[in-house]
């Protein structure tokens, strides 16, 4: 069902420091940084080769963010991305096999304008699974 990786990304407390570092130290290419009010963050893209990073910063005080960093102060992986065909049929398939999918069940639009939907971390050793449809 899963195809390639999309993305890890990474939760970050200073996200002007997290972008230097890729871009200056590693001499990634750094995107821009992208706010996401619907999921509450604000993310930045960095390409490789194979896959991309994305660092994840709060945008509010209700991001599902800060208590991720409440827990990880120096920051962290907070999930990985796979890409789907079809993120309906792959959502009934999971349900079917007992996965629990985050939210509403329905897919949002995440920051490439694609459909995403989380995966519950318990349910997959404790990695929170975003699933995006290609």
């Amino acid at each position: 069902m899963i195809g390639r990786l999309n993305h890890v990304a990474i939760a970050v407390p200073d996200l002007e420091a997290a972008m230097e570092q890729y871009r200056g130290a590693l001499g990634a290419k750094v995107g821009a940084p992208q706010d996401e009010p619907d999921h509450g963050v604000t993310v930045v893209f960095i390409e490789l080769p194979n896959t991309k990073i994305e660092l994840l910063y709060p945008l509010g005080n209700d991001s599902p963010i800060n208590g991720f960093l409440d827990k990880n102060p120096a920051g962290g992986i907070h999930h990985m991305c796979y890409e789907v065909e079809d993120i309906s049929a792959a959502r009934d398939q999971l349900l079917q096999s007992g996965a629990r999918v985050l939210g509403s069940g329905e897919p949002k639009i995440g920051a490439h304008g694609k459909p995403v939907l989380f995966l519950h971390p318990k349910d997959f050793q404790g990695c929170l699974i975003e699933l995006e449809q290609v």
